[in-house]
């Protein structure tokens, strides 16, 4: 009973496992391979048990024959029916006898090489495993009639491409039976009759031909293809596609609303130029400026006297290396102002507030000063147009003011 249960279950865990390997391929390839294929096999035969006392099988009972009609879902599981003879009598020392057993079974089959990736290494090579179970009987010169059972098979198969019709296979299988009545010398043992389980057991070593029917050149068998690794492919594929960007403006083409942007054109996330009055500077570094003008009352002054007098200033936070979120415009704007005058350099001045150490303040208005450049220099703007000088503390507001300090933790530009 266990071992019909073991075998019930494997049985199940194939189906479930083929019928996902099978959804995948259905989803991801076209199947350019045949899945059918007439197995012929030919070879030896060897009866072990039962058998009575002084009763034995010939080692060479050469009559045993095989024709099995094979349906391969993909590349690595399939179904197959075959219909099996052997024949077979007694060994010289024993008592005389002779038999012969019928069989039929259908069967799962799983291609290893596929698996196991044998087209690594080999084209030619292939190794086959298969089980399942069906009805046999045997007939004998000492009864009459038949003695009916049930088979359990299980073999391995290994294969030699001929060519892409044809197969050779060398095959060993193991065969269990389940009720059978009589040994295979042909008596009727009652202890055989009474344990009626897996009390018999036959081997076979055959040789034969796969012969590959279809349309297509190649077999499931040989098909080297890997649904997922194919899958993964794919979307490596369309992952380049969609990064490519036509006009170069820094988005690619998927998420690009405006595919024909002017060369050096400043645009946003999708693309869109935000540089209505093409002077070369982004509209919202722009309306940064014009907003920081119209509070300080330097309306009409030049974009360089802008820069110059402080007026585009990057504020960080107390004890911070890090500019606020809102001083990044400043940054863009100088950024975008280089871009426009490739001939212009700027000096980056850092400057602290005067809490603190005044010696850890000179480090941190340097470091202030050096994250600036870094982010105009990832932004395209060659280093050598770039020069970096730590202030130190800023004495010019009153110190005990939280928000007088909060002026003076900044980053100021100079055009040279």
């Amino acid at each position: 009973m266990k071992k019909i249960i073991l075998l019930s279950a494997l049985l199940l865990t194939f189906s479930e496992i083929n019928a996902q390997d099978e959804k995948i391929q259905k989803e991801t390839l076209s199947e350019g391979f045949n899945k059918w294929s007439v197995d012929v096999n030919a070879g030896l035969s060897k009866p072990t048990a039962p058998f009575s006392t002084n009763y034995y099988s010939s080692n060479t009972n050469f009559i045993h024959g095989d024709l099995g009609v094979r349906y391969m879902f993909n590349n690595k599981f399939g179904l197959k029916l075959d219909f099996g003879l052997d024949s077979f009598k007694n060994k010289s020392e024993s008592f005389a006898f002779e038999g012969k057993y019928y069989r039929t079974s259908l069967q799962g089959v799983v291609n290893l090489g596929r698996i196991l990736s044998f087209e690594d290494w080999t084209q030619r090579i292939n190794l086959q495993a298969h089980s399942g179970v069906g009805f046999s009987f045997m007939t004998n010169d000492k009864f009459d009639g038949n003695d009916d059972m049930t088979n359990f098979i299980l073999g391995l198969t290994a294969q030699f491409k001929l060519c892409n019709r044809v197969a050779l296979n060398a095959d060993f299988s193991m065969i269990n039976n389940i009720n059978q009545q009589y040994t295979f010398d042909g008596i009727e043992d009652p202890a055989v009759k009474e344990d009626r389980g897996f009390n018999s057991t036959i081997y076979n070593a055959s040789i034969g031909l796969s012969i590959y029917l279809g349309k297509h050149a190649k077999h499931a068998d040989w098909d080297t293809s890997n649904p997922r690794l194919d899958e993964l492919e794919r979307r490596v594929a369309e992952l380049e596609t969609k990064l490519i960007d036509t006009d170069k403006d820094g988005v690619a083409d998927y998420l690009d609303e405006e595919k024909s942007s002017a060369p050096n054109a400043i645009v946003d996330t999708k693309g869109r130029t935000v540089d209505a009055n093409k002077n070369g500077v982004d509209d919202k570094v722009e309306a940064y400026v014009d907003s920081k003008t119209k509070s300080s009352g330097s309306e009409g002054h030049s974009i360089e006297d802008m820069i110059n007098g402080g007026y585009i200033t990057v504020f960080f936070d107390f004890n911070s290396t890090k500019p606020t979120a809102d001083s990044y415009s400043a940054i863009n704007f100088v950024t975008q102002y280089l871009k426009s005058n490739p001939n212009s350099s700027v000096e980056i001045l850092g400057f602290a507030d005067e809490i603190g150490n005044s010696e850890y303040n000179n480090t941190l208005s340097a470091t202030r000063a050096n994250f600036v450049k870094d982010v105009i220099t990832k932004a395209g703007i060659n280093a050598s147009r770039l020069s970096v000088k730590g202030q130190g503390e800023d004495t010019s507001v009153d110190a005990s003011s939280a928000d007088a300090r909060r002026l003076v933790r900044k980053v100021i530009f100079k055009l040279k």
